[in-house]
């Protein structure tokens, strides 16, 4: 007992001399909102100071900083630290709201979305259970009801909420996979693990789909040979014609088709694969048809361009990223199904979280339906965002990239300097500078030139292959870039694209004598 007393007694001296002002707590407002308000100003200042997407910084130049930091000490107070934190990320993060970052498929954000950051990571809500967060499970199944409507599903569809589309496309592979093991080979993978015809499964993809479809292929045990990839057209999309001679090749091989993943916006070119003829296949073939919309999802937003995406209905599942194509924070993704029953495959009952009465009780457990346990309450953002702006006005920012990604296209066909590789449904352009001097290595000069922009940080764009061959790539998410951006990011490139030819030449002339 006097031991207990005399923990007691220190514990309280401790509290005493060390108040818990940090947990957040209704005593604690005052130090919220003081923590809240400098994060804000600092956010301000990165913002002030971002003139250009990247400085250049090196890991090299970086890294030694990092040496100086010790866990074990405590730092003062708030401006200390925001000023470690400043020095060591957010004076070198890359700015995706900058009107010059076109490289990747990072959208800026729109400001509902970031004021709803604060409240979900103030009240902290797990989307898991009921009983965790009753209002957001509510909100969240709201918004996939919303999403599934804008997709065309009917009233038996759900979804969940997901970190993105890598996870989405996983779903919507296990779903296929377990789906068919269940229906046609009278297998349930859940509780018996996969069947000994698994490794004849093949999943039909084109080969310009996102390379998670054979990660995730692998990850469900199927291996990535499991993955078929079909030739595209000349446009990029997959070729139709070619998916329905791949399915008969492989039955005849003894293989056993399961699914069809059709592409609606693909990473390096923005195109949009056949999905009215694919969903037609994949009914002829009884096959599971997925449609990876992460990138394409913004068209469902507009009123011109929705037409891109007609088939999208016909399929089983679909990914959406909100955090590529409705300006939303990362991560804010769902994968959707036509077909709420097909969650049982992936249903697993806890006694502590989500016991079998719940669903006689009518509790809505999301963890029903999602691969992951706890689960940020990221739906929060686009309930903001749409409550405060609406469907037309995000539409309208999706089209105006569209617009100017076509203005683009168009100015790179008509200045021989450059090289235009495709024409893009949505905003992905792949080019190259090619001065046609007849001497130049196209590859190694757009690869110094894409390497010279990131380090300057004047203006950053993305790269690819294509047949081997590098190429720059425009990725446009920005409905604030302009043709007068694009222009200075035209220069930017022949500066440096004229560098590595003027080298080249004075090397070479160096060696002649």
């Amino acid at each position: 007992m006097l031991s207990i007393n005399l923990q007691e007694e220190q514990l309280t001296t401790l509290f005493e001399n060390n108040p818990q002002r940090d947990i957040f707590h209704h005593d604690n407002q005052e130090e919220y909102l003081d923590a809240i308000g400098k994060v804000t100003l600092a956010v301000k200042r990165f913002l002030d100071n971002n003139k250009k997407p990247f400085s250049g910084v090196t890991p090299a130049e970086l890294r030694p900083l990092f040496a100086k930091v010790n866990f074990d000490t405590p730092l003062a107070d708030y401006d200390t630290l925001l000023d470690e934190v400043e020095s060591l990320y957010t004076n070198h993060a890359v700015a995706f709201h900058h009107p010059e970052y076109i490289a990747h498929l990072n959208c800026p954000l729109v400001i509902p979305a970031i004021a709803a950051e604060v409240m979900i990571s103030s009240i902290n809500s797990s989307l898991d259970t009921w009983d965790q967060s009753a209002g957001g499970t509510l909100m969240e199944q709201k918004l996939i009801e919303w999403t599934c409507k804008e997709i065309g599903f009917g009233d038996l569809s759900d979804g969940i909420f997901t970190s993105g589309g890598t996870q989405s496309n996983l779903m919507g592979l296990l779903l296929a996979r377990d789906h068919y093991a269940f229906k046609l080979l009278n297998h349930n993978i859940k509780q018996d693990g996969l069947p000994a015809e698994a490794s004849r499964f093949r999943i039909f993809v084109s080969e310009m789909a996102h390379f998670s479809i054979q990660k995730n292929a692998s990850l469900l045990g199927l291996g990535e040979k499991a993955v078929v990839k079909i030739k595209t057209d000349r446009s990029f999309r997959m070729n139709s014609v070619l998916l329905e001679d791949a399915i008969k090749q492989e039955i005849a091989l003894g293989n056993i088709p399961i699914a069809i993943v059709g592409t609606a916006g693909t990473t390096d070119f923005g195109n949009i694969d056949p999905l009215q003829e694919i969903g037609r296949l994949s009914t002829k073939y009884d096959l599971w048809f997925h449609v990876d919309a992460a990138y394409g999802c913004g068209l469902l937003l507009t009123n011109k361009s929705r037409r891109l995406i007609n088939g999208i209905e016909l399929a089983h599942s679909v990914t959406v990223d909100y955090h590529k194509s409705f300006f939303q924070p990362v991560s804010s993704g769902a994968f959707l199904i036509k077909d709420k029953k097909f969650f049982g495959l992936i249903t697993h009952h806890a006694d502590y979280l989500n016991p079998k009465d719940h669903d006689h009780d009518g509790l809505p457990n999301q963890v029903n339906k999602s691969i992951q346990t706890t689960r940020r309450f990221d739906a929060l953002k686009l309930w903001f965002t749409l409550r405060m702006m609406g469907k037309e006005k995000l539409g309208g920012y999706f089209e105006t990239i569209i617009h100017t990604a076509a203005q683009i296209a168009a100015m790179l066909q008509a200045d021989p300097a450059f090289e235009l590789m495709n024409e893009s449904d949505i905003s992905a352009l792949v080019f190259r500078y090619n001065p046609r001097d007849g001497k130049a290595d196209l590859c190694a000069m757009n690869q110094f030139i894409k390497k010279s922009m990131f380090n300057g940080g004047e203006a950053l764009v993305a790269g690819t292959k294509i047949n081997k061959q590098f190429y720059l790539k425009f990725t446009l998410l920005n409905p604030l870039t302009t043709i007068d951006h694009v222009k200075n990011i035209f220069n930017i490139i022949k500066q440096h694209g004229n560098e590595y030819l003027q080298f080249n030449k004075t090397t070479t002339e160096f060696w002649r004598n």
